[in-house]
């Protein structure tokens, strides 16, 4: 099930849009969980995620532009696709890496040609996996959803996200050299970051997108905030 959040503030357009979203589940035999919120700001304050976002910029107080840059704080990857009557918007969305645009009144034709192009991307995403043997048998949790890993003795314990944690036996240092190249970073002797659900980083911890907060061990203070940093800044 593919998590899709509508930020809109007309309660008319946000029925138009899961229309369009249940149309289009039911004409590709797939289940989407849809969300809506009334204001950027929520959004902003909650940090919603998902696994695509449909975000209007026309929104009282803070608009859809500023909450994408400040999304892209801390997440330079979710699918973003502004829906608005402000066409003038379409070149500033390149500069929060907007995967596309659609202008009011969004009619199915064009609402399903942006919606194939989030779906390649999505189902790349998915296709990102790592096998988690439990004592319950072998579980397959997408990159995605593990938050960060942390070691106790000789067990390593995987934070997902809803709030599940799964134990095993095994090694940070050989699943820190697995992960490098998936976005993972190790901040601290015992803790394994995904760099995609840091939501601040402060001089001396990093705050996860479920609000846990976690040192910066010392001797690797330094090179983790330059990896976040090239991280947020999109060089990475």
């Amino acid at each position: 099930m593919y998590r899709v959040l509508i930020v809109e503030d007309d309660p008319s357009e946000v029925d138009k849009l899961r229309g369009h979203l249940d149309h289009y589940g039911r004409e590709h035999d797939m289940s989407l969980s849809v969300d809506a919120l009334s204001s950027a700001l929520e959004f902003a304050e909650t940090r919603r995620s998902a696994d695509l976002i449909f975000m209007d910029i026309n929104i009282p107080g803070i608009n859809g532009m500023e909450a994408a840059e400040l999304l892209r704080t801390y997440d330079a990857e979710t699918p973003l696709i502004f829906v608005t009557d402000l066409a003038q918007y379409a070149v500033s969305g390149y500069q929060v890496d907007a995967l596309d645009f659609m202008v009011k009144p969004v009619e199915y034709a064009d609402f399903t040609l942006r919606m194939d192009r989030a779906m390649r991307v999505m189902r790349r995403r998915e296709g990102r996996s790592i096998t988690v043997p439990t004592t319950d048998g072998t579980r397959v949790v997408g990159l995605r959803d593990v938050l960060y890993v942390d070691v106790l003795r000789h067990d390593l314990y995987y934070h997902v996200a809803g709030g599940e944690v799964l134990r095993i036996r095994g090694s940070l240092t050989q699943l820190e050299a697995r992960l490098a190249s998936e976005g993972f970073v190790r901040i601290s002797a015992s803790h394994l970051v995904n760099m995609a659900h840091v939501a601040r980083i402060r001089t001396g911890s990093v705050e996860m997108s479920n609000g846990d907060e976690i040192s910066l061990g010392r001797s690797r203070k330094k090179q983790a905030l330059e990896t976040l940093s090239a991280y947020v800044g999109g060089s990475i």
